[in-house]
């Protein structure tokens, strides 16, 4: 068939793997259909695949045939059709004059300067970086400016329109700030990057491991107890890694920690105690945040590993490998990934070579002893 869309294919486990570049989407198959799609995508005729499979399978011609029309119309039409991408451009967008609140913002040497048109579009950005706030200087290596208009929060970096979104797609307006802030900090283009992970990155100052977990299973409670416990928080939320070396780079931004994880933390980091409470209506969360203990912001180091943690009471220390696919379909969800296929490619094969993990546990010492074992 004739198709312009680039398709991958990792065969993982038992299952395979098929990324379409129209949409930049990945799906998981059966072997079986993965076959099919290959031999479609590479010009190799219905009747072709048809014939084949009813001789194989032993069932009517036409059933096969429709079989693999139907897989055609799913996989090659629809959704997974070619997307036209909408051009970001400025016209008619007001920049403001004037702004209530400037911010700078000192990382790795490099001084950020962002400006908030009010604390309400501050309070999107600032919590999660006010430790790394530094002097007014006149000086600064980039400009950010956050103003909402007409119901949109809109970004623009060193003069540059970045994009606009309305109030429910905040997070993405969030996640897009954080891009642009680690190419900046670690001068890495966009088409550098892997891709950013909904995970938190801790490091033994050697490798690194990223954990995962769904909202309110304690990852970032069991982040800041690692890191009182002698290792590193790499990165909370937004997990960046780079196509070149598939390492996993520092990010800069606070921990966030819950009301109910509190009294577990504030014997180690007592500043908790009167640290300002944010109201976090989106994700239906109250927070307070907790500055990274790390000592070099431009760290970045290989990940072996990819763990599953929930804190779960009276559950002791329970520890168990689990299924590739199973952690694939759980982690790239909520992750960016790379529309390159040439990074599509590595990010497959990267992912192939982590170790997957479930830890579920209710005692803190356990949990820490395990992740010693895993750092090994």
């Amino acid at each position: 068939m004739k198709n312009g869309s680039k398709i991958l294919f990792k065969p993982i486990e038992d299952k395979t793997i098929v990324w379409f570049s129209t949409n930049n989407e990945y799906v998981v198959v059966e072997n079986e259909t993965a076959a099919i799609l290959k031999k479609r995508h590479s010009g190799i005729s219905v009747k072709e695949i048809a014939s084949e499979i009813a001789e194989k399978l032993e069932v009517p011609f036409e059933n096969a045939r429709e079989f693999i029309l139907e897989l055609e119309d799913h996989f090659f039409k629809g959704k997974y059709a070619e997307n036209i991408p909408q051009l970001k451009n400025d016209e008619g967008i007001k920049k403001p004059t004037s702004y209530d609140f400037v911010d700078y913002y000192l990382i790795n040497e490099i001084v950020c300067k962002v400006s908030y048109l009010s604390a309400r579009e501050r309070e999107l950005i600032h919590p999660k970086f006010a430790h790394l706030v530094s002097e007014p200087s006149e000086k600064f290596d980039h400009e950010f400016e956050v103003f909402i208009e007409n119901k949109k929060v809109h970004l623009f970096v060193n003069q540059q329109f970045i994009d606009a979104w309305y109030n429910q797609e905040v997070h993405y307006f969030q996640g897009k700030f954080s891009m642009e802030l680690i190419q900046k900090i670690h001068q890495k283009d966009e088409k550098e990057w892997l891709g950013v992970f909904h995970a938190s990155a801790v490091s033994d100052g050697k490798k690194s491991i990223l954990f995962l977990g769904d909202s309110g299973n304690g990852k970032s409670t069991s982040l800041a107890l690692l890191q009182a416990n002698g290792f590193n928080c790499l990165a909370d939320d937004f997990v960046p890694v780079t196509a070149l070396d598939s390492e996993v780079y520092s990010f800069p931004a606070a921990i966030s920690i819950k009301r109910n994880s509190l009294q577990t933390l504030l014997p180690f980091y007592p500043e908790l105690e009167t640290a300002s409470e944010y109201d976090l209506t989106s994700l239906n969360k109250i927070v307070r945040y907790l500055a990274p203990k790390n000592p070099d912001f431009k760290a970045h180091l290989p990940c072996e590993s990819v763990v599953f943690i929930k804190y779960e009471k009276d559950s002791g220390l329970q520890v168990s490998s689990i299924s590739k696919i199973d952690a694939f379909q759980q982690l790239v969800p909520d992750s960016w990934l790379s529309p390159i296929k040439e990074n599509a490619a590595i990010f497959l094969d990267w992912f192939e070579s982590l170790n997957c993990y479930q830890i579920t546990y209710s005692d803190n010492e356990k949990m820490i002893g395990k992740v010693r074992e895993l750092f090994g």
